[in-house]
């Protein structure tokens, strides 16, 4: 049931160009995004409202109204890349595989639509960070009552955790591919991101960006090797971005095409990309909110675009490497890893396909934990401290992988 009124949004920090004595103090101090936090922590208080979303870091990345087109492209670029990766991971990846090993290019056009879907419903979920300065679990608590508000909570938490399971195990897997580490000890290692998490947080919010692009690019070029190697026929797989009857019709083809739209469902980023879109310190004029929209909106597009190529690059390399030699069955990210060298003549082939597999895995955990910090504090008002609240939400995905594996 909804509330009847909901209550206020957040106060409103000065935007100019030149920054107030007190965004500058906070900003130049030894403490850095601590007292952003604290600053707000004090406006908070005095106003009786909420903190908002990720207070260590909100409203600390310049957004000049006054500047060029191509440094607002910048200012805005990052939120997006951070929402991609959890498009492009390792759950992504064993379906991608079958789809392509088992049908050739026939299933490249469900990719396109999951991602023309997801394109679609980040662009709403940055829309709502930027016109309400809420992300999606603080509007969710603010405008429903309490029990709906914690029933939305827990099933986001699941939700997460699911997503989580299949990003923990599969940077465990590279681990094992690459260094013959047990399973159980690679869930461990990556509980490890947290540390990486709060140590970039801690220097400003633009340096995770930078190591979640620099990873996205890692991916990209390790893909665009394989495929060089593959020689994949371009010509099929242009007609594979045409929708067809077929998947329809052939049961076995409707059943990996609801896996591939399966492993695209990542509910956990709308909460993240309508936080992450307020680290810009855009301005408050209706105006200048409809152009904040206009960058985040073209960010997110470009970035997922990227996360459209991971992706279709892993169903050509099936398609390309397995099923033109026949091999259908290849589903297991193992049996690819052992299978790509010595098919395609490339001695690095199998092994950039592993820290392709560990980059993607990484990169999807961090920005998961992210998200938890988020869902967390948005549904349940909670604020913990930065390691704390991190080590919680890292365990709710660690705990499931081990006992898994166990």
């Amino acid at each position: 049931m909804a509330r009847s009124t909901p209550p206020s949004l957040e106060p409103e920090l000065p935007v100019s160009s030149e920054p107030t004595s007190a965004d500058t103090s906070a900003r130049t101090t030894s403490s850095g995004n601590g007292e952003v936090a604290g600053l707000w922590s004090t406006l908070a208080m005095r106003s009786g409202v909420s903190l908002p979303s990720l207070p260590e870091s909100h409203r600390t990345i310049p957004f000049a109204a006054g500047a060029s087109r191509l440094r607002k492209v910048l200012a805005f670029a990052g939120p997006g890349y951070l929402v991609a990766v959890g498009y492009m991971d390792p759950g992504n990846w064993a379906t991608d595989l079958a789809g392509g090993s088992k049908f050739g290019y026939s299933l490249l056009s469900v990719i396109l639509l999951s991602n023309l879907m997801a394109m679609f419903l980040q662009a709403l979920s940055a829309k709502l960070g930027i016109a309400t300065g809420r992300d999606l679990a603080q509007a969710c608590r603010e405008n429903y009552s309490r029990p709906t508000a914690i029933f939305l909570w827990v099933v986001c938490e699941i939700a997460i955790a699911a997503c989580d399971l299949a990003e923990v195990l599969g940077s465990a897997v590279a681990l094992k591919l690459l260094f013959g580490l047990p399973l159980l000890a690679g869930v461990l290692i990556t509980a490890l991101d947290v540390l990486i998490v709060l140590a970039l947080q801690g220097r400003g919010f633009r340096l995770i960006e930078i190591f979640v692009v620099t990873l996205i690019a890692s991916i990209a070029a390790c893909f665009a090797y394989e495929i060089f190697f593959a020689q994949p026929l371009w010509r099929h797989a242009a007609l594979g971005f045409i929708p067809h009857l077929e998947i329809l019709r052939n049961r076995e083809m409707l059943y990996i095409a609801i896996g591939i739209l399966g492993a695209t469902v990542m509910p956990h980023n709308l909460y993240l990309h309508s936080s992450v879109v307020q680290t810009r310190a855009f301005g408050t004029s209706p105006r200048d909110k409809k152009e904040a929209v206009h960058y985040a909106v073209f960010d997110s597009t470009v970035a997922l675009g990227f996360a459209l190529f991971v992706n279709a690059a892993i169903l050509v390399l099936g398609a390309a490497a397995f099923h033109t030699r026949g091999l259908n069955d290849v589903a297991e990210i193992a049996d690819a890893y052992k299978l790509l060298s010595p098919l395609l003549g490339a001695g690095l082939a199998s092994t950039l396909f592993a820290c392709a597999l560990l980059a993607s895995g990484q990169n999807s955990t961090l920005t998961g934990t992210l998200a938890g910090q988020i869902v967390m504090e948005g549904f349940l008002e909670i604020r913990l401290k930065p390691w704390l609240r991190r080590l919680i939400t890292r365990s709710v995905a660690i705990v499931p992988s081990a006992l898994v594996i166990g």
